[in-house]
């Protein structure tokens, strides 16, 4: 089984080349879907934050409200660690539960953690590869603004959150360019693909 670390700065790509990569036959966790599910209505995830930050942060569903969440933990560096104490344990118990799953059906699976904050939480070390797909962060402001209806402000703010893009190119096995079309990002996906797969066969080949 080949671990892979795939991240990225928001807006840079990351998600167009997670797609690509689960249309070509690799499992795919994606932490932020696991992050949803962590403090889903009825978990312990979600008590823990009622708990820690007060039922001002529940929708009149009882589902959680990330909007007022958001707003309580953004600029508060330790609010957002004591959230990421609660959901982080939860995400990678799920995430291990979902590897060791796909690794009991194929045992030569390409599986890719799909993690936004993989340098922020130092988990490089983890991978057999880390792919980072990179962007300038002044062209990712411009998609959030053009492409998600963002404020600049907010925008700005939220890339100037994110680890910077000299921190993740140090830990990047290999970096994908994400500054161009989705269409040549996906074909730089593909030919990292026919590299893990060719890697794959070397490797049964010696009996490894």
């Amino acid at each position: 089984m080949q671990r892979i670390g795939l991240t990225g700065g928001i807006a840079a790509g990351k998600s167009v080349a997670a797609r690509r990569l689960a249309e070509l036959g690799a499992v795919v966790i994606d932490a932020d879907v696991l992050a949803r599910a962590a403090v889903e209505p009825g978990t312990p995830g979600l008590d823990e934050v009622v708990e820690e930050f007060g039922e001002s942060v529940l929708a009149p569903d009882g589902a959680l409200d990330r909007a007022a969440l958001g707003r309580l933990v953004f600029d508060d560096p330790a609010a957002r660690a004591r959230l990421e104490a609660i959901v982080h344990p939860v995400v990678r118990r799920l995430a291990a539960e979902q590897e060791a799953a796909a690794a009991a059906l194929d045992h030569g699976a390409v599986v890719v953690h799909d993690i936004p904050l993989l340098v922020e939480t130092g988990r490089a070390d983890e991978f057999h590869l880390v792919v980072v797909v990179h962007a300038p962060a002044v062209l990712r402001v411009e998609r959030l603004v053009r492409l998600r209806g963002m404020d600049r402000a907010d925008a700005e703010a939220r890339v100037a959150a994110q680890a910077g893009d000299d921190e993740r190119s140090a830990v990047a096995d290999v970096v994908l360019d994400g500054t161009g079309s989705d269409e040549d990002l996906r074909g730089q996906v593909d030919a990292l693909w026919d590299r893990l797969v060719g890697e794959q066969r070397q490797e049964a080949a010696a009996g490894l």
